[in-house]
């Protein structure tokens, strides 16, 4: 039987109106970096102080290693606190000359901001905080969540050959946390210079036509004694 046009027209008018009625559902993205990216934040890094009248030596040691870690981490400024209220108040002020020493002494060239903090017992002895805030890195949100069901009967979403919400959230949060610098996800560190004799003997070597790698020899310990093996 032969269709008369309209009836054609009809029909493909009708087929090419289903196309707009396709419904897209929430789905899972298969890019584990896309469902858990790494973010960088500020925090706050702070050394807690005890020292008398005079700073005591193992505390002159904590604030060089503090004023190092806060130079390394790019901090701009340095805050420190003293105890307002407590009995050893007027002691912890002393040691303020010493405490800038210090972190001088580490190699911290950061503004340094005094201020003050209430104590809640004035029987208790407070410290003196030091306090700085850097960059981290954490995974945007917390890992463990299972917001699907693996295992649901009621719905056809775990049929699919998919992976699930929470795949990769581990892998993420390792990376953030093992890393030594959070800038360097941002981009990469400025490159040493070059060595300039290693460079002039390497090109001397070349010329000459000998290898210019560099060999390494020790001729006080035999390969086969490696490992305490005799």
């Amino acid at each position: 039987m032969l269709l008369r046009p309209a009836a054609i027209a009809l029909v493909a008018l009708s087929l090419a109106g289903c196309t707009d009625r396709i419904v897209t559902g929430d789905t899972v993205s298969d890019d584990y970096q896309a469902r858990h990216p790494i973010v960088l934040r500020e925090r706050p890094v702070t050394l807690n102080l005890f020292p008398g009248r005079k700073l005591d030596a193992a505390s002159r040691r904590r604030i060089v290693e503090f004023a190092g870690d806060l130079t390394a981490e790019g901090a701009g400024a340095v805050e420190i606190l003293f105890p307002v209220g407590a009995p050893n108040e007027r002691a912890t002020r002393s040691a303020l000359p010493a405490i800038k020493a210090a972190l001088q002494e580490g190699g911290s060239k950061a503004a340094i901001s005094i201020g003050s903090y209430p104590v809640a017992d004035p029987q208790a002895t407070a410290p003196v905080r030091l306090s700085y805030r850097a960059l981290t890195a954490r995974v945007a949100h917390q890992c463990g969540e299972w917001p699907r069901d693996l295992a649901s009967g009621s719905t056809l979403e775990t049929w699919k050959n998919s992976p699930y919400w929470n795949l990769g959230c581990s892998y993420q949060n390792m990376i953030a946390t093992q890393l030594d610098d959070p800038r360097d996800l941002e981009a990469p560190r400025a490159t040493s210079p070059s060595d300039i004799q290693m460079r002039t003997r390497a090109i001397a070597k070349v010329r000459q036509g000998a290898d210019p790698a560099t060999q390494w020899t020790d001729k006080s310990i035999g390969i086969g004694t490696v490992g305490g093996s005799k």
